[in-house]
């Protein structure tokens, strides 16, 4: 079926606010869920003034991520606003939230209470530490969730200050990916058993999961892993090195026949000698000795003389890339990994394309983020049947 979308019929509501939750419920909207995007009236979802600001009024990555969505407004903190989203939650399949524990409460709009009108009704929240625990109060932000997940501690060089790793919004990314794993875990639960439930998610939980043997290792030696700039723990060489025309290439020599790989490209064979660096063991011992023989040869060579070399010899090799490069790059342009759009509003945008690649059932962007308020008489008139004089009347009170 050459149009088919996986998550068709599937409908979304989001009412959570600034990347985490809405990433979530883009993802679902890129392969064809029905997401209708709820905000507060007059100021909107912050997303629209964060970042790289557009002559439409709404910023980049507003547009970007914000793409496939219906966009309404709606206060959830009156009474009137509170019975229309139970309305529209009674008609939905998920609902993705972000605010703080104990927030969808004070305004009855739990889950209990929303899954009182709709007990198939599945219920992403994020939140900074999550529903439960001594923390779940505390307010979170992508930051917080890099360093007390245990990322920003690991991040930078061992005599200076933990950097950013990255990016700030890393666990807000993770935690929207976390979620709409969840929703889709959910939704073939719900298939067995008809009926939705929690999914609950604390912005530095997918940080802490994806650091491989950190824990392990330290409940089982007492091991702390410290800062160790661009190289990694366990292999070596395994980093960055510079390049005679100023850039950056990464290496990664996971074992010893690929050391003795990249010996052979160097040049410098006998280094992978039993005598020399040919275990990992006695490569660990001489690290920095090692990373900087392997820094002096590629200082020799311009980057893309190294990539060949490393290319030939089977050493797994790549760019540092800038975003300029990556613009430029073939194997980007090929995969269609960068997505131009043309808005009504703001003109031409390079968004990132869709992940992941689904043969039969595609996912797509149909369009990027709407202005505030543009779907409300699609929705309120079209789904559940008000009239102008009630549309009127809300806009009136501020509900809408």
């Amino acid at each position: 079926m050459a149009d088919a979308r996986a998550l068709e019929g599937c409908k979304v509501l989001d009412v959570s606010t600034f990347l985490a939750g809405p990433f979530c419920a883009t993802q679902l909207g890129e392969f064809g869920a029905d997401v209708i995007k709820v905000e507060l009236p007059v100021l909107g979802d912050a997303t629209r003034r964060f970042g790289t600001m557009t002559e439409c009024g709404d910023s980049l990555p507003w547009l970007s991520e914000s793409r496939n969505k219906r966009c309404i407004t709606l206060d959830l903190r009156k009474p009137e606003g509170a019975a229309l989203l139970k309305r529209l939650a009674e008609q939905s399949d998920v609902l993705v939230e972000n605010f703080q524990p104990g927030t969808l409460e004070s305004w009855g709009l739990g889950y209990d209470e929303l899954s009182a009108v709709n007990p198939r009704l599945i219920m992403v929240r994020i939140s900074g530490y999550g529903q439960t625990g001594p923390y779940k109060d505390r307010p979170g932000f992508g930051r917080i969730g890099n360093a007390f997940g245990g990322l920003s501690f690991l991040a930078g060089y061992p005599d200076r200050a933990p950097v950013t790793p990255g990016s700030a919004t890393i666990p807000d990314y993770m935690a929207g990916l976390y979620g709409a794993l969840g929703t889709l875990l959910a939704l073939q639960a719900r298939e067995k058993t008809g009926r939705g439930q929690e999914v609950d998610i604390g912005l530095y939980e997918p940080i802490f999961r994806i650091l491989d043997e950190l824990a392990p290792a330290f409940a089982y030696k007492g091991y702390v892993r410290q800062r160790m700039g661009p190289g990694t723990v366990n292999v070596v060489p395994h980093s960055h090195y510079p390049t005679r025309d100023g850039r950056w290439i990464a290496i990664a020599c996971t074992n010893d026949k690929i050391f003795a790989r990249l010996a052979e490209a160097m040049g410098r064979a006998e280094l992978a000698d039993a005598s020399r660096w040919g275990t990992l063991a006695a490569r660990e011992r001489d690290r920095a000795l090692v990373d900087d023989t392997v820094g002096t040869w590629t200082g020799t060579m311009d980057r893309a003389d190294l990539m060949h070399a490393c290319e030939h010899a089977q050493v797994p090799c790549g760019p540092v890339y800038a975003i300029d490069e990556i613009f430029d790059d073939p194997h980007y342009a090929a995969r269609g990994n960068i997505l131009r759009m043309q808005d009504a509003r703001a003109g031409e945008i390079a968004v990132p394309n869709v992940v992941p690649r689904l043969g039969d059932t595609p996912g797509q962007v149909n369009w990027l983020g709407q202005a505030l308020g543009s779907h409300n008489a699609e929705i309120y008139q079209g789904r559940l049947g008000l009239t102008d004089d009630d549309l009127e009347k809300l806009r009136a009170t501020g509900v809408i």
